[in-house]
């Protein structure tokens, strides 16, 4: 069960209410079914009872009360618990795969994703200044209200309906798509910053992070098609707990040493985004056999965005050549016998499907409220939430593509769709490399 036919089967469970009698409210358009917040449990949890509690007459926690064993009966759901001034706190039964459906949900829709029918023949007039930062908003609101049923119109004139604060200086040199995030991404009533910092490339630069996440997937994309499979939704774990620990003999101990050059190097590898910086904890003298392939400029990775548990994955491996490592000028030791083995990290996974299943209501918010800028910073949530994720997509040294690889191949695809489909809607360029 996905998080939209949650709502809808929330929305259901209302509407039974009613014909029931034991509520006497119009049913509202839609529901907004969130992640737990503090005191709540489950799986998803929405604050209907709350908003049906006024025109209904009732505390909201009677409200809730009639409305729970409705959820609790629906197909998908295990448990339903009410909690504070009237939470539904939902549990999904552990066959309803939360990840497989959102991620199939992603790939049917594709750009469409998270559009939906909020404004549904509605008409948006705006009116905006004279001024570069309001043709830009306007430019970027007509897009996002088109994702919702709506259509929007923009003209010059007084009263304007729609005027950011301005620009302090012209964003042109900059260039297109660094000024076009400079003017989205801060609240409308907040001054932009046109300054250089919107093209560097570290991880201080939110478009950046962007950007890189959506390369980076791109990249796995092309480096498990040269290692023969493809994304495929289903398990991450191929029915393994994320959190167990993995068989004996199949990964190293986290106090290993470095692993060998071939282990290191296994595979075809597209960089991406060429990456430099520390193999291993300790020196490792890198020679070279053949020349360095003159690729694009090397940049240091951000820091935090790589975990040190995986700095052997092929990820870190930007040449052409095939590297021979050595310590103190002796080859490394071969360990025979040893095939890592990552478990999808537990912590990450939650992190990443929370703002990949609220897409739909951040797009529906942005066009109703005319508000860009809360599509771009949800952008950066997605990106810095999927860049955990991606070192546990492909298969690590003599390790063999199975389900749970495919699986997490097309889960990280699923978040590249997100950022690409987000980025076009402000007019930005989604790369394929950087």
């Amino acid at each position: 069960m996905t998080p939209v036919e949650l709502s809808r089967t929330v929305l259901q469970a209302v509407r039974c209410a009613v014909d029931d009698g034991e509520l006497s409210v119009p049913v509202p358009e839609r529901v907004v079914v969130t992640e737990p917040g503090p005191g709540g449990c489950g799986d998803f949890a929405t604050n209907v009872a709350l908003q049906l509690a006024r025109p209904a007459g009732q505390p909201p926690r009677r409200v809730a009360e009639i409305l729970r064993p409705r959820l609790a009966g629906a197909e998908g759901i295990r448990d339903v618990v009410v909690t504070g001034p009237g939470f539904l706190n939902i549990s999904l039964d552990p066959q309803a795969d939360l990840v497989t459906g959102l991620v199939r949900e992603i790939r049917a829709r594709g750009a469409a994703y998270g559009h939906g029918d909020a404004l549904a023949g509605q008409v948006v007039d705006l009116r905006v200044p004279y001024e570069v930062r309001a043709e830009v908003v306007a430019d970027a609101v007509v897009r996002i209200v088109a994702t919702q049923g709506g259509r929007a119109t923009v003209e010059h004139g007084e009263p304007a309906n729609l005027r950011p604060v301005p620009a302090p200086e012209d964003p042109a040199p900059l260039g297109h798509d660094a000024s076009q995030w400079a003017l989205l991404h801060p609240a409308s009533h907040d001054r932009p910053r046109i300054t250089a910092d919107h093209l560097v490339q570290r991880e201080s630069n939110p478009l950046f992070r962007v950007r890189y996440a959506h390369a980076r997937i791109r990249s796995l994309s092309r480096n498990a098609a040269r290692l023969g499979f493809a994304a495929e939704p289903g398990p991450l774990d191929g029915g393994r707990s994320a959190d167990a620990d993995p068989p004996a003999g199949t990964g190293p101990s986290a106090d290993a040493g470095p692993l060998d050059a071939g282990t290191l190097n296994a595979g075809p590898v597209d960089p991406g985004l060429p990456l430099t910086g520390p193999l291993a904890p300790g020196p490792l003298d890198i020679r070279l056999v053949g020349p360095l392939d003159p690729g694009p400029l090397h940049i240091t990775p951000p820091a935090g965005l790589l975990d040190a548990r995986h700095a052997h994955t092929p990820r870190t491996a930007p040449l052409a050549t095939t590297p021979v490592a050595t310590t103190g000028g002796a080859p490394a030791p071969t360990r025979p016998g040893v095939t890592p083995h990552r478990a999808t990290p537990t912590g990450a996974l939650r992190d990443l499907l929370t703002p990949l299943a609220d897409h739909p209501r951040i797009l529906a918010a942005a066009a109703t409220h005319r508000a860009p800028d809360r599509l771009a910073r949800h952008l950066v949530t997605v990106a810095d939430a999927v860049l955990p994720f991606l070192p546990c997509v492909l298969p690590c040294g003599e390790e063999k593509p199975s389900a749970a690889h495919r699986a997490r191949l097309a889960l990280a695809e699923a978040a590249g769709t997100v950022l690409a489909g987000g980025l076009s809607l402000l007019g930005i360029d989604a790369p394929e490399h950087l």
